[in-house]
């Protein structure tokens, strides 16, 4: 065979079957078309075979459930009907009982409506007898009151008084026998009552003295510095007097320079000068080297070693006394009341023994001892200050405690402790005593007697100089002088003028310790004799 033979032949087949498997693919398509006609057929008889069967059972389920309900609604209706016939039951048993309690409560309603009636009737009778009884007793009232009015005219007739002048008789009488045995007793008291708190007080005072047994000191006006030879005598003068004008323009002392052999005297009234002067004269005396440059310098030196005495002692003090949480300024005016005197006692120590006296009085007394001890160390705190300050030293102490911040109590009591104004506290009247008891202890205070007898005598003779001054007494040390006035010739507006004026002469014409207070006095008197 040839090649194009068997390529034909191979297109042929080719062709053959191309037109094969087109006509069997259109047989294929045709029956699947028809399959899937007959498929939906099928499917939509069943389908409709599925409704009428569901229809059917859809009936017959109604059917049952309306059968159903007409066998519930006839059982309900039956049911209902038994509730109703059960509660129309109740219901009339309820009323009925209810009818039966009306009953019984009509019947008490009416038991006690008869028994109201029997009261009524009982209160009635018992209202006329007791009108009965009210009518006899106004009766007997009346006869009383006409026996009565007829005794009393008897008694008035026999006694020669009235009614209202014999009532007034005994309230008189009543009056003048209450008033008597008031008197008696009132006196019997106060007697009493005297005699057991001056009994008490000498106690407490004597205790409070001999636990406070303290030694006094008396100070002096001047100082004595012992020199090693006399020819320091003329080294301490220096040329021309250079050396001791120097040493006494900076420390404001007296330098006493006499025949004393191997000494020289400072005087001054003021102690911490006096002291700072000693201290330096000493350090010079030492040092030997004596000149206007070397003077400054021990004096600063000394005043810087009194300073921190002052300290030192102000310290001791609060220790001392058992007095703490004062101001460290408070301290160090403590501390220099070392150096200052009252009538030459060192007022450092009396603030001392005053603080512990207030504490032991007041310990006894039942108060608050360390309020005491405060009060009674800065009673006397003002005299720190006097020589600096112008005023009293109570005045000055009262400034000085309110500066610093203490207590009402305490500033009271430093007012009050001289009598510059009433005492209104415990604390006050003891800072009072145990101030009396320090500066009366014997050797503790000493003034030349002679001095002190013509001081007060100068000073009552100013006062009773004046016009209208009837009596005139000094008291309290020469510390108040009260004067009394005739009423007739000095007035209330006049007395003020009198005052100022007795003040100003006796600051004029006196040399005095503190001040004085001028007190007038002026009263009315009416007497009359019961003969």
């Amino acid at each position: 065979m040839t090649l194009g033979l068997i390529i034909g032949i191979i297109v042929g087949l080719a062709i053959g079957a191309l037109v094969i498997y087109i006509i069997m693919k259109n047989k294929t398509e045709e029956r699947f078309q028809q399959g899937i006609s007959e498929g939906i057929a099928q499917r939509k008889r069943e389908a409709e075979n599925l409704t009428g069967s569901a229809e059917q059972q859809a009936k017959r389920i109604l059917a049952d459930a309306e059968k159903d309900a007409d066998n519930k609604k006839k059982s309900a209706l039956v049911e209902a009907k038994d509730e109703i016939h059960k509660l129309r039951s109740e219901a009339d048993k309820e009323i009925k009982d209810r009818r039966a309690e009306l009953s019984r409560q009509e019947r008490r309603m009416q038991q006690k409506e008869e028994n109201l009636d029997k009261k009524t009737d009982n209160l009635e009778k018992k209202e006329d007898t007791l009108n009965q009884k009210i009518k006899a007793a106004d009766e007997k009232l009346k006869e009383a009151e006409s026996i009565k009015k007829s005794q009393m005219d008897i008694l008035e007739r026999i006694s020669e008084f009235t009614k209202d002048q014999a009532k007034e008789y005994i309230i008189s009488k009543l009056e003048e026998d209450l008033v008597h045995e008031k008197a008696v007793k009132v006196q019997y008291y106060e007697q009493m009552i005297k005699d057991e708190c001056q009994e008490k007080a000498r106690s407490y005072i004597s205790l409070a003295i001999a636990k406070v047994a303290a030694d006094q000191v008396s100070e002096a006006a001047v100082s004595v510095v012992p020199l090693p030879n006399d020819e320091m005598k003329g080294r301490i003068i220096g040329r021309e007097g250079r050396n001791i004008r120097t040493l006494e323009t900076l420390t404001g002392v007296d330098l006493i320079i006499d025949d004393t052999p191997e000494a020289i005297t400072l005087s001054c009234f003021d102690q911490i000068r006096r002291e700072i002067a000693r201290i330096a004269l000493e350090k010079l005396i030492a040092d030997g080297r004596i000149h206007p440059t070397r003077i400054e310098e021990m004096v600063e030196k000394a005043k810087r070693e009194v300073e921190y005495r002052i300290k030192q002692e102000g310290e001791r003090a609060v220790i001392e006394t058992n007095v703490h949480g004062l101001n460290h300024e408070l301290i160090k005016l403590i501390g220099r009341l070392k150096f200052r005197t009252s009538y030459r006692q060192n007022v450092l120590d009396h603030s001392i023994e005053v603080a512990k006296l207030c504490g032991v009085l007041a310990s006894e007394l039942g108060v608050d001892a360390n309020i005491a001890r405060r009060a009674g160390l800065l009673h006397d705190i003002g005299k720190a200050l006097t020589s600096e300050i112008e005023g009293s030293h109570v005045q000055i102490g009262v400034d000085v405690c309110k500066k610093y911040h203490e207590s009402d109590v305490v500033i009271h009591a430093v007012e009050a402790h001289h009598n510059d104004v009433e005492p209104r506290t415990v604390i006050a009247c003891i800072v009072q005593a145990a101030d009396a008891i320090s500066a009366a202890r014997p050797a503790a205070r000493s003034e030349n007697y002679e001095s002190y007898i013509k001081r007060l005598q100068k000073l009552e003779e100013i006062c009773n100089s004046y016009d209208g001054v009837e009596k005139c007494f000094a008291v309290q040390a020469g510390r108040e002088v009260r004067i009394m006035v005739v009423p007739e010739v000095i007035n209330d507006e006049k007395m003020v003028l009198v005052a100022r004026q007795i003040a100003q002469q006796i600051e004029s014409e006196m040399d005095y310790p503190g001040q004085i207070k001028v007190n007038l006095i002026r009263e009315s008197r009416v007497t009359d004799y019961a003969k």
